[in-house]
């Protein structure tokens, strides 16, 4: 399998990324909480980007089951060892991109895309690919870095980082602009939660 540059950086990045703590744990238990207040045992669910697979793992008692996809095989290698550690069987992790995923026949009633949308090349296209995903009344929640609201300057940055390989793809857009594209996409957005400056933009919608 030929790895595409963005797969070959997040593997080279896997190992540093499952041992980083997570930056703010307060809002991310309660970005876990809004989502999990919106599940329900009957669900079953996509997370796209879903890295070393932790949310994934922690929304699986809430639902059917969980399919989540990484385009790094390394980080999905992690996320099926932490499966296999906490013994959980609902949740399946595979290699795989947004933009080439078929869904094989399951119908999805949610999907997740955690801090995933500023690192797609093109936004609407990923998140009509998205919407074609679910069916009216279906759920969509996402977390956003929006670089675009209090770090304008990484604009400029990220294109000599991701020159040097030091960074990934990564747009620098507002968290309205995010907030129009999901509208435009076909959603409702149902609530909109930023915890503070630098933080990421967590949206919960449903689609139309």
């Amino acid at each position: 399998m030929t790895l595409s540059r963005e797969a070959r950086f997040w593997d080279r990045m896997a190992n540093r990324y499952a041992k980083s703590p997570i930056a703010d744990p307060v809002a991310y238990e309660e970005k876990l909480r809004l989502t999990q207040e919106r599940l329900s045992p009957e669900m079953r669910v996509l997370e796209v980007g879903c890295g070393t697979g932790g949310t994934a793992l922690r929304q699986a008692p809430f639902v059917t089951d969980v399919h989540a996809i990484d385009v790094s095989p390394r980080m999905i290698a992690i996320a099926n060892a932490k499966k296999a550690e906490a013994g959980i069987g609902n949740v399946r992790f595979d290699v795989d991109d947004l933009h080439g995923f078929t869904p094989d026949g399951v119908r999805y009633d949610a999907v997740l895309a955690m801090s995933i949308l500023h690192l797609v090349s093109d936004r609407d296209v990923a998140l009509a690919k998205i919407r074609s995903l679910l069916q009216p009344g279906d759920l969509f929640v996402s977390s956003t870095v929006c670089m675009g609201d209090d770090l304008k300057i990484f604009k400029w940055i990220a294109p000599i980082g991701k020159a040097l390989r030091l960074f990934p793809t990564v747009r620098v857009f507002t968290s309205d602009a995010l907030a129009h594209s999901i509208t435009a996409a076909g959603f409702d957005i149902r609530h909109r939660w930023k915890p503070g400056p630098r933080t990421a933009t967590f949206l919960v919608a449903t689609a139309r």
